[in-house]
């Protein structure tokens, strides 16, 4: 399912903030960031059974995030995985609009909210839509609906970002706490995705808990206008050892 809170050249010393948390069922074989070998270029965790990511950058500045669209009636179960969308841009000599217009059969995958940036533009593009869009310097939300529909946890997210990060001083831990936000939506608020009851009302909440599926990673990234890169993931998953990984970079801006 996945949540992701981002700024993009929106705040006076950083280019771009993302606060992010990956959902997915806790079984799933799945490495913590790191550079990835065969390909050094590329800092984020990975799939280990479809190869690709859900969030990454590399060192030239790029940068992409992928998450589900969800809507039961759309899904197949043998189309193919949307993470290597992510990874594929990453590796390509592309511009974010060229790549988002380049996706050969995006219909063939199940519904995705895809953004891909550099420190000059960033594109969204959802599956769902079809139609690329170019992302303006603000505080953007994009959980499993279309890129800042106003699911509560949504606009939590997106006031929560915008009180750390533009009152003052910030670390980091300020953007892990607010990633860690158990608290539900009430009924009258839940979308109406497909989900049993239960299951929705734990979606709704920003910090997904529940028997055999839920947030399995946290990640800040944090690129200030200087090119000075923080990156940080901190392991959820209940199944595994809890553990944070932190990468400080340098790109050319």
């Amino acid at each position: 399912m996945c949540l992701n809170i981002f700024s993009y050249k929106k705040h006076p010393d950083y280019k771009l903030i993302i606060a992010a948390n990956r959902d997915e069922f806790y079984t799933r074989p799945t490495r913590e960031a790191h550079f990835w070998e065969g390909n050094s270029n590329i800092l984020g965790g990975r799939d280990m059974q479809h190869g690709g990511t859900w969030l990454g950058l590399n060192k030239n500045g790029k940068f992409a995030f992928i998450t589900n669209y969800r809507d039961f009636s759309l899904f197949y179960p043998d189309a193919p995985s949307r993470g290597p969308l992510v990874s594929n841009y990453l590796k390509a000599d592309l511009s974010p609009e060229e790549y988002v217009k380049s996706i050969e059969k995006p219909k063939q995958y199940n519904g995705f909210n895809l953004v891909v940036g550099d420190m000059n533009s960033a594109w969204y593009l959802s599956n769902v839509l079809d139609q690329p869009s170019e992302i303006k310097p603000d505080v953007h939300g994009v959980s499993n609906a279309f890129m800042d529909t106003p699911w509560q946890k949504v606009e939590k997210g997106k006031s929560c970002l915008m009180d750390i990060t533009f009152n003052g001083e910030f670390s980091p831990g300020d953007l892990f706490g607010m990633l860690a936000d158990e608290a539900q939506a009430p009924d009258d608020e839940l979308p109406e995705t497909g989900l049993p009851i239960e299951m929705e009302r734990a979606a709704s909440s920003m910090f997904i808990k529940s028997p055999d599926y839920g947030t399995v990673c946290s990640t800040v990234v944090m690129i200030a206008n200087d090119g000075q890169v923080y990156f940080a993931e901190k392991t959820t998953n209940p199944k595994k050892e809890g553990k944070l990984v932190e990468f400080e970079l340098s790109i050319s801006t």
